[in-house]
């Protein structure tokens, strides 16, 4: 006579571990899936706040160069060459007609020794000397003239390539927006700009001259004149290649009669 068997308890089958291993797999994608959508979600408000600030660093750097057109300032320039200062020339600046900031040379210059006590091949070495940084300091203002004041027209283009970004502090009201290839392939500008007075603080450049080698750094102090006028107070541009850093210091705003 066989007993029947009372409260066998049927233990659950446990899962092959192949099994267990694509469902692990399968959850790990899912919860991947859902990161990457809040994560796209989340970019999406970062970028229309970007899309914002950008509109209103546009139109303010617009504005104040329309304003920066009434006034005439001096602008004067130290030269140091591998650590030795050169005698700070000064100009008289204002816009012209075309938009275009005009410098006059306000006095002359020591005149240089050009070698004449080391004779003729020793002056004409210094005049090639002289005349070659005569002409990389003009390079060096075409550089700055590239990213000082920002150019409303040349943010929008980076913006449209995808070149910007934007960080800000938690807390703060500046915003730092980062420009990629702005004037030059490979360059970069961060501009820190004060969302609530609507005025650039700094401006930082990373670019180079004719050789992407010959690198360039700038980095641009702003200060405001009376009336709101923002201004670019002091830029310190190092060219590390040449071993020349030009220090251009702008005081003494006045409007135009």
């Amino acid at each position: 006579m066989k007993l029947p068997i009372v409260g066998a308890i049927i233990a659950p089958r446990q899962p092959h571990p192949r099994t267990a291993s694509i469902l692990g797999t399968v959850a790990t994608i899912a919860m991947s899936a859902v990161l990457t959508v809040a994560a796209t979600a989340q970019a999406g408000g970062g970028n229309a706040e970007m899309t914002q600030k950008l509109a209103a660093l546009k139109e303010a750097a617009a504005a104040n160069k329309q304003r920066l057109q009434q006034y005439t300032w001096m602008e004067t320039q130290q030269l140091t060459l591998k650590g030795d200062p050169k005698p700070a020339k000064s100009y008289q600046c204002q816009y012209g007609p075309d938009g275009r900031v005009q410098k006059t040379l306000i006095g002359n210059p020591a005149p240089a020794d050009n070698g004449r006590q080391g004779g003729r091949l020793r002056q004409r070495v210094v005049e090639k000397k002289t005349e070659e940084m005569k002409d990389y300091m003009q390079q060096v203002q075409g550089i700055i003239a590239l990213y000082v004041p920002p150019d409303p027209q040349r943010m929008q283009r980076a913006y449209q390539a995808g070149n910007i970004t934007m960080n800000k502090t938690l807390g703060s009201s500046v915003a730092n927006l980062i420009f990629t290839n702005y004037a030059q392939t490979g360059d970069k500008m961060t501009i820190a700009f004060d969302t609530t007075s609507k005025k650039i603080q700094s401006i930082n450049v990373n670019t180079y001259l004719d050789d992407p080698k010959d690198i360039v750094t700038l980095a641009v102090q702003f200060a405001s004149l009376p009336d709101g006028t923002n201004y670019s107070q002091q830029i310190v541009l190092n060219a590390t290649a040449k071993q020349i850093q030009v220090t251009t210091t702008n005081s003494n705003y006045a409007k135009r009669m």
